[in-house]
């Protein structure tokens, strides 16, 4: 073979949203601490092009994030990781703290402990506790203990061309995200609405970040509104919600940042008390239990600490390799698969 690049990697899903795990293979990422890592993947072009390869095709696909597995640098860390995604490297995410979780354990990589298992995650937004229940050799279910959420304005207005003014909140669950409540782009959170939805979110998102200049007050690597999050309230009171993503696609999950940024406005609010649990329901019906474990302050900020709890599911192990004479190294898009907002990626 005359491979320049290999990386081993590990399918996972959790509650449906595609995860993969590089577990092998993974280069070393300049950076002193995992933010620092995070900057230089998203600035260095080195960075850019190893996203790229990983994420776009041939070698990726549309649905589903690339987790690379680094070093911890946290003396209390079991591991450290970052997820890569087509539009850039992300700081925090709930389903791919499962998937991160349940490849470890399953791996070997992290020893398991049967009733329950103790993994503590680096992020670069900070640590994530994830205590699994672990029966036969396998990792049945993940708690989250999530970094503190807090929110940055309530009720913010942006008007656009497509849906007139539109309310959101604008919080942070370990990214930054736009709250928003579904009705007002005229939509209901079903799977035949997916496309609808996922342009209508990549509309709001361009808008409000042309609008709306927010960083974290700590933590100068996360910054911009990562996602637009639809949100509404099922029958049996579940919070059903719809991350958008871009360039063009809907997360299959319920989302754990997400729902970690909506806690936070629900105690903003005063819906939400320390010991209250919901259950939030994604755009295929997949559950993940949120709590409200305690409060927090993040530079001055009320914040809350959220839990998430899920199922991750391991699928397959493959081998991702780079030809040296590929003339897709960087790899490519189309919009008939990405999404219209796929035409901007060079």
């Amino acid at each position: 073979m005359r491979w320049k690049r290999t990386l081993q990697l590990l399918d996972v899903h959790a509650e449906g949203e595609i995860g993969k795990v590089a577990v092998g293979g993974v280069p070393k990422i300049p950076g002193a601490s995992v933010a620092d890592q995070l900057a230089w993947l998203n600035s260095d072009p080195k960075g850019e092009e190893l996203r790229r390869m990983l994420v776009l095709e041939p070698r990726g696909a549309p649905i589903g994030s690339v987790n690379l597995l680094l070093p911890p640098r946290h003396p209390d860390a079991d591991a450290a990781f970052v997820i890569l995604q087509p539009d850039q490297a992300h700081a925090s995410s709930g389903s791919n703290s499962i998937c991160v979780t349940t490849a470890l354990l399953e791996s070997g990589m992290v020893e398991m402990r049967e009733p329950e298992t103790i993994v503590m995650l680096e992020t670069a937004a900070g640590l994530v506790r994830a205590r699994a229940s672990c029966r036969d050799g396998r990792c049945e279910r993940v708690e989250l203990t999530m970094v503190p959420s807090f929110v940055h304005e309530l009720d913010v207005t942006v008007q656009t061309q497509a849906f007139g003014q539109v309310t959101f909140d604008l919080s942070y669950g370990g990214i930054f995200y736009a709250l928003v409540d579904v009705g007002q782009v005229g939509l209901t959170i079903e799977k035949g609405n997916a496309r609808a939805l996922v342009e209508a979110g990549m509309i709001l998102k361009e808008e409000i970040n042309r609008s709306i200049a927010v960083v974290h007050p700590e933590i100068p690597a996360i910054s911009g509104v990562a996602y637009v999050m639809f949100r509404d309230v099922d029958p049996d009171g579940a919070i059903r919600t719809c991350t958008t993503m871009w360039p063009g696609r809907v997360d299959r999950s319920p989302c754990g940042t997400g729902n970690s940024a909506n806690l936070a406005t629900l105690h903003a609010r005063g819906k939400a008390k320390v010991g209250d649990t919901f259950l939030s329901r994604s755009i295929i019906g997949s559950e993940f239990q949120v709590g409200l474990a305690g409060l927090a302050d993040v530079a001055g900020r009320p914040a809350v600490i959220p839990t998430i709890s899920g199922r991750g599911f391991t699928f397959g192990l493959h081998q991702v390799a780079l030809d040296p004479f590929d003339p897709f190294e960087r790899g490519f898009s189309l919009t008939d698969v990405w999404g219209p907002s796929s035409g901007s990626i060079g």
